[in-house]
């Protein structure tokens, strides 16, 4: 394997994954993002504007908390939970647009545009663009503006203009194709706040890179409270961004094993699911080359999932990578397992996941008894579960919230 500190190569590459597959008019763009981050990256100013920030208006670091009530009951290794949800915004999306919207302004750009599915991701970038004076827009499936409504009222409260996507299944992949339409059209005005670790380079890196500080903090945090490293790392996976911020810090160090939790939605049957490895195959969608769910003759399939940030077609390169490489292991949790870990979780340790998050948790919830009581698991807590209470009830309650 490749060392992580080395990847992506120069043209973007994470192996045989990743790259630049977009129009010619989107190449200018994206070159002067990555030499402009690439300035960035050794620029003190930045990185103390950054940190800066990051402390005082986003509110790192955040805890890694100690669900002992949770390990107690389960029986098995103990569980800790890496706090993300305590942020600004809500979950773990605010690091990355942060980092984005300052890379925006050494750019010149004040026009910011960007893709949701959960709503979290426009919600962070709405928020960050409303702290530097720009104007905005959000594209969002029409879908998915009816489960997380929240999330599109705090986006309209912040000053974003959350433009209704209707074509396809309008969810998260159609928001992405109308989001880059709008880029090749306002290419010179405007920055693309890519939301998580996918797309064309050098998105993957960008987002992998602000997404970092995740698994430093945790690393800091468990050496200081049990005195070594965990044994196992356990994170969501719909691109890919919580859980390769949380991941990439340890991905060299040989005894900590860790698991990516896709959605499995209602099997793993056509259409029913947005489990990418679990017999998807390699292609190139919106920018990158990946492992993504296409039938026979290459054509997207349609997806699935209870929560609406994890029901894309494809996973961020650089997670295809560490699969092919056996790093790190991918498997998967229903919709009806996730609800039970969101329930679960609320109810022993009073915190109310993003349903994203409880497809990790309900890895968690298998792993754990399976383990001894001196092991110790981190689960990437990537957002808080506001967003999905009308959602959630919906299905579990079978009521229909009306706020």
């Amino acid at each position: 394997m490749i060392s992580p500190t080395s990847l992506p190569d120069s043209h973007g590459h994470f192996g045989a994954f990743g790259g630049m597959f977009v129009p010619e008019t989107l190449m200018y763009a994206l070159r002067e993002l990555a030499a402009e981050y690439e300035r960035a990256k050794v620029d003190p100013a930045f990185h103390a504007e950054l940190n800066r920030l990051l402390k005082e208006y986003v509110g790192r670091p955040t805890p890694l908390y100690h669900a002992e009530r949770w390990s107690e009951i389960l029986g098995g290794a103990r569980i800790y939970l890496k706090r993300e949800d305590l942020l600004h915004t809500g979950a773990h999306k605010i690091n990355n647009a942060l980092g984005q919207i300052l890379l925006a302004m050494r750019l010149g750009k004040k026009r910011i545009i960007a893709e949701t599915g959960a709503g979290q991701h426009g919600v962070a970038t709405a928020t960050v663009a409303a702290r530097f004076g720009c104007d905005c827009v959000i594209y969002m499936g029409a879908e998915d503006m009816r489960r997380q409504a929240l999330n599109v009222a705090r986006m309209r409260f912040l000053g974003a203009e959350v433009r209704a996507v209707t074509a396809g299944q309008a969810t998260l992949k159609e928001a992405v194709n109308e989001a880059m339409r709008d880029w090749v059209t306002n290419v010179r005005s405007t920055h693309y706040i890519l939301g998580s670790a996918l797309g064309s380079h050098p998105f993957p890196m960008i987002v992998r890179d602000f997404h970092r500080i995740i698994g430093v903090e945790a690393r800091e945090q468990i050496i200081a409270r049990e005195g070594r490293l965990p044994d196992h790392l356990v994170a969501c996976v719909g691109g890919g961004s919580n859980a390769i911020g949380l991941f990439h810090t340890f991905l060299e160090d040989a005894s900590v094993k860790m698991t990516g939790v896709e959605a499995g939605g209602e099997g793993i049957s056509e259409g029913k699911h947005a489990a990418r490895f679990q017999g998807g195959k390699l292609g190139v969608l919106q920018g990158t080359k990946t492992m993504l769910l296409a039938d026979r003759d290459g054509q997207i399939q349609l997806t699935h999932s209870v929560s609406a940030g994890l029901d894309y077609a494809a996973v961020g390169p650089e997670h295809a990578y560490y699969m092919s490489e056996g790093r790190i292991q991918y498997t998967y949790a229903t919709d009806a397992e996730a609800l039970d870990a969101f329930q679960t979780l609320a109810r022993i340790e009073g915190i109310i996941p993003a349903l994203e998050t409880a497809h990790g948790l309900a890895e968690v919830k298998k792993l754990a008894p399976t383990l001894s009581k001196d092991q110790i698991i981190i689960a990437n807590l990537s957002g808080r579960g506001d967003k999905d209470v009308a959602e959630a009830a919906r299905h579990i309650f079978k009521e229909d919230l009306k706020f």
